[in-house]
């Protein structure tokens, strides 16, 4: 599972309509933007830690000399040692952090539901948008066959593989 920071909004934006709907939250009058752009700060502090991780990895494996054969061992290592949850530990990572914020936000008046009906809630929105970009993460990987994983290179060319992949499929 792949969080990819063009989804973040229309993640954000569906955690605050369907909770708000269900009756799980009550948000302050006028203030559900505010609430929304809460919730995409969980999530681009995902993005930002994730992206920190990798680097400390690559960090870890030119330090010690060892290439980038170890990459996904390093960045599981780093993650795991930083409570930081990676793939499919990603998205109960993400909903902790959501639960954390809606505790502590200005912004949301009353909270009606207990945590598991929260989780779960969370957890079907974020799987629903990371899932559907799996897809396109396996067919860009499959396509770099020629290129390490956790390189500089890789990650450039993992760029520009996926936009011309989103490109020709319409996806944006």
């Amino acid at each position: 599972m792949r969080l990819f920071s063009g989804k973040i909004p229309i993640i954000s934006d569906e955690v605050i309509r369907v909770l708000c709907k269900d009756g799980d939250i009550e948000i302050i009058a006028n203030e559900e933007e505010e609430a929304r752009l809460d919730v995409e700060s969980v999530l681009r502090e995902y993005l930002r830690t994730e992206r920190e991780v990798e680097d400390q990895a690559r960090d870890l494996l030119t330090a010690r000399g060892l290439g980038h054969t170890g990459f996904g061992r390093a960045k599981r290592q780093i993650a795991e040692d930083r409570g930081f949850g990676l793939g499919e530990d990603a998205v109960a990572w993400i909903c902790d952090q959501i639960l954390d914020l809606f505790m502590h936000t200005h912004h949301i008046e009353e909270i009606y539901s207990d945590d598991q009906v929260l989780r779960r809630k969370l957890a079907d929105i974020l799987k629903k948008h990371m899932a559907e970009d799996e897809d396109l993460d396996l067919e860009v990987k499959k396509r770099m066959r020629h290129l390490e994983e956790g390189t500089l290179a890789w990650d450039v060319e993992y760029d520009k593989v996926q936009s011309k992949i989103r490109r020709l499929k319409g996806l944006g």
